[in-house]
C-alpha cells in the first residue's frame, strides 16, 4: 500500500497545475498549490501516508458531514431533515436559488451552504464559541485526541468575506428554518469550517465511517450504525459539490470535498482515504485530490456502485 500511494501522489500531481487555490477567503489564498497528501487507514487500523498528508489545512466544507453526525447524534435524524432535504442539486455549493423556486422551500440536502447553516443551527450549546467548542470536541472524539485545533487566521478570514453566506442565512430565517440569530449561526458555521485537520485525520474518519460507525484503531462504536449510513449515501450524491455525479462514475465512492483542499473519502469494509491537494477545479474540488482518487479506484477495484 505504501509504495502505491507514493506512485499515485507522483502521477497525480501535475493534476495541480490544472488548478488554483481559494482566493475567496483570503486566508485560503497563501496555500502551497503544489502540495499533495494522500492517506490510507485501513479496516485494521493500518495507516499509511504519502506526501504532505501530514500538513493541516482548514476542513471547510467536509465539516458538513461531521456537522450533520454530530446534530444526528446529539439531536436526532427527525430534527435535521424536518429542516432540510436529501437530493442533490446540480447547483454550485453556494447557490441560492433554490431556495426560492423549490415547492419545499428548504435546502435540498445538508451539504450544500444552505442545508450546512441549517444544521448549525441545530448544535447544542449556550453561545457561538460553545457550540463551536462543542463540534470541536465532537471531531476529537472521533480521532480519539483531544487537541484538534481550529485555524483562527481561517476563521475570523471567512467570517469577514462572507456576504453570500449571510444572504442565504437571511433567507432561511425568513423561512422559518433558523431558530436563533442569524449572525451567531453564521459564527457557528465559519468556527466548524476552521477546525484544522491533515489527510491522515480524514482517512481515520474514512474509516470509522467505512465499518458504519466503528473506529478501527480503538475497536469500539463512536458513531450509531444509521449515522454513518445517512452520511454516506448523501457523500455519494451531494459530496463532490455540482460535480458529484462525475465523480460517482468516475471513482465510484463516497467521498466529500472542502475548498481548503481536502477530500475524504470512504470504501464500505475496506478503508477510509483522505487527500490534501489545494489546487481547486472549477468546482472546488482539488484537482489533483481527484486525479489521485481515481487512479486508486481503479488500481484497487475500489467501486461501490
Amino acid at each position: 500500500m505504501q509504495e502505491l500511494l507514493e506512485r499515485v501522489r507522483a502521477a497525480a500531481a501535475p493534476a495541480a497545475l490544472c488548478g488554483k487555490v481559494a482566493d475567496y477567503i483570503p486566508a485560503l489564498a497563501s496555500a502551497d498549490p503544489a502540495a499533495l497528501g494522500i492517506a490510507v487507514v485501513d479496516a485494521e487500523g493500518n495507516e499509511y501516508a504519502a506526501g504532505d498528508a501530514r500538513r493541516r489545512f482548514s476542513i471547510q466544507s467536509i465539516s458538513k458531514v461531521l456537522a450533520l453526525a454530530y446534530v444526528m447524534t446529539e439531536r436526532g435524524e427527525e430534527a435535521v431533515f424536518s429542516r432540510v432535504g436529501k437530493e442533490p442539486t446540480g447547483d454550485p455549493f453556494n447557490s441560492i436559488i433554490r431556495l426560492e423556486t423549490s415547492a419545499g422551500r428548504k435546502p435540498f440536502n445538508p451539504l450544500i451552504n444552505a442545508g450546512a447553516i441549517v444544521v448549525s443551527g441545530l448544535m447544542p450549546g449556550s453561545s457561538p464559541l460553545d457550540k463551536g467548542e462543542r463540534f470541536r470536541a465532537f471531531v476529537g472524539s472521533l480521532l480519539g485526541r483531544g487537541d484538534v485545533a481550529r485555524d483562527d487566521a481561517v476563521y475570523g478570514s471567512e467570517k469577514s468575506t462572507a456576504a453570500r453566506n449571510r444572504s442565504i442565512a437571511w433567507f432561511l430565517k425568513e423561512l422559518g428554518l433558523l431558530p436563533g440569530d442569524v449572525e451567531d449561526t453564521l459564527d457557528v458555521y465559519f468556527r466548524q469550517c476552521a477546525v484544522s485537520v491533515d489527510a491522515v485525520d480524514l482517512a481515520r474518519i474514512g474509516a470509522i465511517l467505512c465499518l458504519d460507525g466503528v473506529d478501527p484503531v480503538r475497536r469500539g462504536r463512536v458513531l450509531a450504525a444509521r449515522t454513518a449510513r445517512v452520511c454516506k449515501s448523501l457523500m455519494v450524491t451531494c459530496g463532490m459539490y455540482d460535480g458529484s455525479g462525475e465523480f460517482a462514475v468516475d471513482v465510484g465512492i463516497p467521498a466529500k470535498s472542502g475548498v481548503g483542499g481536502g477530500i475524504m473519502a470512504t470504501v464500505r469494509d475496506r478503508f477510509g482515504l483522505g487527500v490534501y491537494g489545494p489546487a481547486l477545479d472549477e468546482r472546488g474540488n482539488s484537482a489533483a485530490g481527484l486525479a489521485a482518487l481515481a487512479r486508486l479506484s481503479d488500481e484497487l477495484d475500489l467501486r461501490v456502485l
